[in-house]
């Protein structure tokens, strides 16, 4: 399974972002996904989690209300819109996912088998 992180980049504070992640064709769309983010000398961090079936979202509190996790399953890729930005959202952010249609808890690194590499995300 491949998973292939595109989007980042740096932004001043307040401004907005949206990441890609592109998915092979052995994935299936309706498996849940999550996003990640890892700021130096931090755990790695859950960030948002859209599980197709029950079409269920989840977020951690650093960041709901404002990032939107969304796919499009024509284009086998999902989203990460990330607005008001602010320094402390600064990390490597990665996407995964479980290759499963629910997870157990969807904002925990251990759930998930499939990672991308990553991309950055610098707020200043």
């Amino acid at each position: 399974v491949q998973l292939v992180e595109s989007g980042g980049g740096s932004v001043q504070t307040g401004g907005s972002l949206k990441l890609a992640c592109s998915t092979s064709e052995r994935v299936y769309v309706r498996h849940c996904m999550a996003w990640f983010r890892q700021a130096p000398g931090k755990e790695r961090e859950g960030v948002a989690t859209f599980c197709p079936v029950g079409k269920n979202s989840y977020y951690s509190d650093s960041v709901k209300g404002r990032f939107t996790i969304s796919q499009d399953n024509a284009k086998n890729t999902r989203y990460l819109q990330m607005d008001t930005l602010k320094p402390e959202d600064t990390a490597m952010y990665y996407c995964a996912t479980n290759g499963a249609l629910w997870a157990v808890d969807p904002l925990r690194p251990d759930e998930y088998k499939y990672w991308g590499q990553g991309t950055q995300v610098t707020v200043s």
